[in-house]
């Protein structure tokens, strides 16, 4: 199955692709959030260039695993895309992508300011290597 990710953020949107298998995740970009217009263009491109069957949406829970307002930001977005789409949707637990997606940049040996404009996707990256991995075992 190919699958999107997208890991939600109020200025840029981190964009991951799943191999064709479905077994690996790839840092593809990120996507300016506003104007939402553009951003859905630029996503609805890529939904059919890589002929996507689904999209992960990363989930920003809470340590105890509540919903905050961040979560709340995600639901509304998803509601929308929900609408402007056709691809289904589900949303993920992102606790940590980010951190473990700065982590991985800066093993890799990625400068801080070359990591700004990755960890975006990258988090994106790591998100769906988890939802993809929750299947495999």
């Amino acid at each position: 199955m190919r699958i999107l990710a997208i890991d939600h953020g109020t200025k840029r949107m981190g964009i991951a692709a799943s191999d064709a298998l479905g077994m690996m995740a790839h840092p593809l970009e990120f996507i300016p959030a506003q104007p939402f217009d553009a951003f859905l263009k630029r996503l609805k491109e890529l939904l059919t260039e890589r002929e996507t069957e689904q999209i992960v949406v990363g989930m920003p829970r809470n340590m105890d695993g509540s919903i905050g307002p961040q979560a709340l930001k995600v639901q509304d977005f998803v509601a929308v895309l929900k609408k402007s789409v056709t691809v289904p949707i589900v949303t993920w637990d992102e606790r940590l992508t980010s951190v473990m997606a700065e982590d991985r940049l800066r093993e890799a040996g990625v400068s801080a300011r070359d990591a700004k404009q990755k960890v975006d996707a990258s988090a994106a990256a790591v998100l769906l290597q988890d939802y993809m991995d929750s299947f495999a075992g």
